[in-house]
């Protein structure tokens, strides 16, 4: 654990708590436990690999919940999830190719994307609507590109999944967000395979934050079966415009020192 004391463990753990329940409804949780981790001392490389852990344990815990309830058909999800883990092995073994700067260019303008379509449009609601693609289509398009940023990368991805099964299968958004929490897990899982594999995990930093985010991913999946579009619609327009606005802060962001440069 390194010089990370109880104080900051417990300041990890509370920040974990409150990812693992946005994370549940909306997708978006690891812009708070990346930057936690950060701050904690941890190098990028560290940081990314131990969200995973978190990640992998919010994202099982609200997909357990949701498939109980059965809103999730698992014949047809089982095998998005197998090509969800897969991208996400090979987003995780990328890692070190993609330049960043590249992710910091796309990544805010998707999220802003995602933010007006969710405010705008009439297609978000609880009940499912015409699917835009087949399954055989959606699954060697849209859990190819998200498992494989989620391996790389990684906050944002639930989001990118839940915009991917609303308007490419038509699900509402109940159906919606309990199969984007069983590809997250998947497309987590694969990465963090990959990252042990290469002792990046500091591990018990990630199993005490693991626990606070499985009971914050119990509470917001009842929630967002509780309260369906009138919870998960808004909080998606939220989180992923407050995504956005923080990266687009980051001093890095190349968006940021182009307005810089030019005004």
């Amino acid at each position: 654990m390194g010089d990370i004391g109880l104080d900051m463990i417990a300041v990890l753990t509370a920040v974990s708590f409150l990812a693992g329940f946005v994370d549940s409804i909306a997708g978006g949780g690891g812009l708070l436990t990346v930057p936690a981790l950060l701050l904690a001392g941890l190098d990028p490389a560290q940081a990314i690999a131990t969200n995973k852990v978190q990640g992998s344990v919010a994202a099982a815990s609200a997909t357990y919940t949701f498939g109980r309830k059965g809103l999730i058909e698992w014949r047809s999800a089982g095998r998005f999830a197998l090509v969800a883990f897969a991208s996400g092995v090979a987003g995780a073994l990328c890692v070190r190719f993609l330049p960043r700067s590249v992710l910091d260019v796309l990544i805010p303008v998707l999220l802003i994307v995602i933010a007006v379509y969710f405010a705008l449009s009439p297609r978000i609601k609880d009940a499912d609507a015409h699917a835009r693609l087949p399954p055989l289509a959606f699954g060697l398009t849209a859990p190819v590109a998200i498992g494989f940023y989620d391996g790389i990368f990684g906050p944002g991805a639930g989001s990118f999944y839940m915009l991917a099964f609303v308007t490419l299968l038509g699900y509402g958004v109940v159906r919606a967000t309990a199969h984007t929490k069983l590809l997250n897990f998947a497309s987590n899982l694969g990465s963090l395979f990959l990252y042990t594999a290469t002792g990046a995990v500091v591990w018990p930093v990630g199993i005490a934050m693991a626990g606070a985010s499985l009971l914050g991913a119990q509470i917001g999946s009842r929630l967002a079966m509780r309260l369906g579009s009138r919870l998960i619609r808004p909080l998606l327009v939220v989180v992923s415009g407050l995504m956005a606005l923080r990266l687009l802060l980051d001093p890095a962001n190349p968006w940021r020192q182009g307005l810089k440069a030019l005004f």
